[in-house]
């Protein structure tokens, strides 16, 4: 089978059948829901019917968000969007309910012993504790105001010597040597979300307000405790959270002061100053790995085809169904993502590069993603397919480590080379305080659902300061650090779904240095990961990939020890 075809043809629905309304889609859910099921062939059967129809619908309304987040300024692709999520998810909603306790009523259920489906069946029977038919008009109000943030956030530009540029694209000028100009181009990209800190303070306390009446509907004291039964948080709880949160800071917060530190000596400043943190210490140009989003792309697929080909593979089949749009440009909405498309099997990358390093580590990211779609896209039924963040992300975030045994393909340079490699690695270490800030943060904005916006941005920076190395001298630039959170697209769009990174990054620090050890192995147990989709619990998972689910300060620090050695044998 080629691997850009379907994994299979439709059968439950017709060949031709396509999203435009609701009495097209009814039909089918009224099916599931009025059939009699004998025995598990029969109980099976109606599994799989059911998953070929969300595959369907769920890819319709990826390929509506993919257009709309792609230009946001185009209204077609905005009402084809918003008619999703006020016309069609909300009628879907009931029957989603009812069949999740159809399935849960049949008696053959507890005979599919499976691991795949004792993980089915747990979630079917939280999905079924939590659902309030209040919460559909809630929920569908809450998707079109958190998509408001891409429409703000996407229409940001500023001027530089003539010419409007995005906020993506003056972000690479922070990395310049020119002092002067990295101070201008901060003040630039300052000022300017400063113009909107209003506006998106007004939005999260809208979504703060719907998110807490959704929880308080659902029985649950707070938001957050409603998201990790919503996001099937079997394997871990708040507790273990703030555990982590004392972990990162004991282990990883001395590192990142150290990294600061030395940086500062070496720029030879009185004062580090925000806009000193992208610079090269060493006084050196940016690195330029590709020119454009063609060489990118060409480059990143040979790098995947060097670790494993069916990897380059993936990568190219992407490229021949144009299923990526990668440079940055005015009205695409920020940030990047990888799609996966359930019924087609090839998922859509989708990113703002514009030449620099980070863009680089960007695709690898995307791409780690891309690839555990493609190695998920034969599991028998869509909810297997639907793995957990903490797994999710250890695929993208393994692919950027084990990516750079191949990073010659963009830096010819030897020097650069070790640079780019080193920056990564720093970067890695930056990260995990980053993901803390922003975790703790969310605890207490819905432990605390009613807080003013200055007690929020007096939590902020209280958090900030906890988890910064407390060498960069923010004086005369208060203001913009106050509303550093509002860049945070998964503030706004997908609450609690960041933790998950710092969880990653760690076990893809664990893959990587099972990778160097041995390769064949390393990546053998990588893919044996991906493979099981959500077929078994989060350690199961992390234990395939021969790697712990361990979040304590013992474990934390024989990786970053690790992580330290590696950087300094660069």
């Amino acid at each position: 089978m080629n691997i850009s075809d379907p994994k299979e043809k439709r059968i439950f629905l017709s060949s031709d059948f396509e999203v435009e309304n609701w009495d097209q889609i009814e039909p089918y859910f009224k099916d599931l829901g009025d059939r009699s099921i004998e025995g598990a062939t029969e109980l099976k059967k109606w599994f799989s019917d059911r998953s070929e129809l969300e595959s369907v619908i769920s890819e319709d309304a990826a390929w509506r968000y993919i257009h709309m987040t792609r230009d946001t300024g185009n209204e077609e692709y905005q009402k084809a969007y918003q008619f999703f999520i006020s016309e069609i998810e909300p009628k879907i909603a009931p029957y989603e309910d009812l069949l999740n306790r159809k399935a849960l009523e049949q008696k053959e259920i507890q005979n599919l012993s499976d691991s795949a489906f004792e993980i089915l069946i747990r979630g079917l029977k939280k999905e079924v504790e939590i659902f309030r038919e209040e919460n559909i008009p809630i929920n569908t109000e809450l998707q079109s105001e958190s998509q408001k943030f891409g429409s703000i956030s996407g229409a940001m530009t500023v001027e530089h010597e003539g010419e409007e540029i995005t906020m993506q694209k003056a972000g690479t000028y922070l990395q310049e040597t020119d002092r002067k100009l990295r101070e201008e181009i901060y003040y630039k990209i300052s000022e300017r979300r400063i113009e909107d800190s209003e506006t998106l303070n007004k939005l999260f306390d809208k979504l703060i307000e719907l998110r807490h009446q959704m929880a308080v509907n659902a029985g649950f004291e707070n938001f957050r405790d409603f998201m990790f039964a919503k996001l099937g948080r079997f394997d871990y709880s708040p507790d273990d959270c703030f555990e982590f949160h004392k972990s990162i800071k004991s282990e990883i917060v001395p590192l990142l002061e150290k990294i600061t530190l030395e940086k500062k000596e070496k720029l030879g400043y009185d004062k580090l100053k925000p806009w000193d943190s992208a610079v090269d210490p060493s006084g050196k140009e940016p690195l330029k790995p590709f020119k454009d989003g063609k060489e990118l792309l060409d480059k990143s697929i040979e790098c995947f085809e060097r670790i494993d080909p069916y990897f380059g593979d993936c990568l190219n089949t992407m490229k021949e169904m144009g299923q990526l749009d990668l440079e940055s440009r005015k009205g695409k909405a920020p940030g990047g993502y990888n799609y996966p498309l359930m019924e087609t099997g090839v998922p859509f990358i989708f990113m703002n590069a514009t030449s620099t390093l980070r863009d680089l580590v960007t695709l690898m990211h995307e791409g780690g993603h891309a690839i555990h779609s493609f190695l998920t896209r034969d599991l028998d039924l869509v909810y297997f397919k639907n793995t957990t963040s903490e797994v999710a992300e250890l695929a993208s975030m393994s692919m950027e480590l084990i990516s750079m045994d191949h990073w010659d393909l963009f830096f010819e340079n030897e020097e650069d080379l070790k640079r780019a490699k080193k920056d990564h690695l720093e970067q890695v270490i930056e990260t995990l305080p980053w993901v803390a800030i922003i975790d703790k943060f969310q605890h207490w904005i819905y432990e605390n659902p009613k807080h003013s916006s200055s007690e929020r941005s007096e939590k902020w920076l209280e958090i900030l300061s906890e988890f910064s190395s407390g060498v960069t001298d923010w004086t005369g630039q208060e203001k913009f650090k106050e509303y550093i959170w509002q860049k945070q697209l998964h503030l706004y769009e997908v609450p609690f779904y960041y933790i998950e990174y710092a969880m990653a990054q760690l076990g893809a620090v664990a893959v990587w240095k099972n990778y160097k050890e041995n390769p064949e192995k390393g990546l053998e147990g990588y893919k044996n990961a991906l493979k099981l989709g959500y077929t078994k619990t989060i350690p199961e998972i992390y234990e395939a990939a021969n790697i712990k689910f361990d979040f304590s300060k013992k474990y934390i620090g024989e990786l970053s020890d690790f992580l330290v050695k590696e950087i300094e044998a660069i």
